[in-house]
């Protein structure tokens, strides 16, 4: 199950947010079950963000308190791998260019929203968060890896030295394993 938190200073866009993306279908039209978190108040939603883990975020550019970017910037700082989405209902160029240059939104969506949009947006993010948390679990693979093939080829020096040939096999040309004599 995949966790949604919702941000909007206005009820009734909430209702709609999670109307619209608890309909939300993969593919293959199977629905995908998602937890959804509604918040009006971004710092009640940073609170929730400390203590529950997000693979998503879609927050409201002009609110009250604070606006979307300063908001997505303090969620980011609590979990860096949730995709942040901002809806707004204002063309403000400097607000989308600081919300993609320093919150790192994946995406930037207007209100009022189409509904194929949104939910191919959120589709979107899902499957590219899921792809940086594979992409990291196969680097460390790679690193615990890297550092056993090191371990192991210290031994074969150690050994090398100590007994000099014993890391060396010499095949016939039939594909036999030689013995040396010596």
């Amino acid at each position: 199950m995949q966790s949604l938190l919702l941000l909007d200073d206005e009820p009734n866009i909430l209702k709609s947010l999670r109307r619209t993306l608890s309909r939300l279908e993969d593919e293959k039209g199977e629905a995908i079950p998602l937890e959804i978190d509604c918040f009006e108040d971004p710092i009640a939603a940073l609170k929730a963000a400390e203590t529950k883990t997000y693979a998503a975020v879609i927050s409201d550019y002009r609110m009250p308190q604070m606006n979307g970017v300063e908001f997505l910037l303090f969620f980011r700082t609590k979990q860096p791998d949730a995709v942040r989405i901002i809806l707004s209902g204002f063309s403000d160029v400097s607000g989308m260019i600081a919300a993609i240059n320093d919150a790192q939104i994946f995406r930037f969506l207007a209100k009022p929203w189409h509904e194929g949009e949104l939910m191919y947006t959120l589709l979107q993010g899902f499957a590219t968060r899921q792809l940086l948390l594979e992409n990291r679990r196969l680097a460390d693979i790679v690193r615990s890896e890297r550092a056993l093939i090191s371990k192991h080829e210290a031994l074969l020096a150690k050994l090398e030295a100590e007994t000099p040939g014993i890391t060396k096999v010499s095949w016939g040309p039939n594909g036999e394993l030689l013995l040396d004599e010596d």
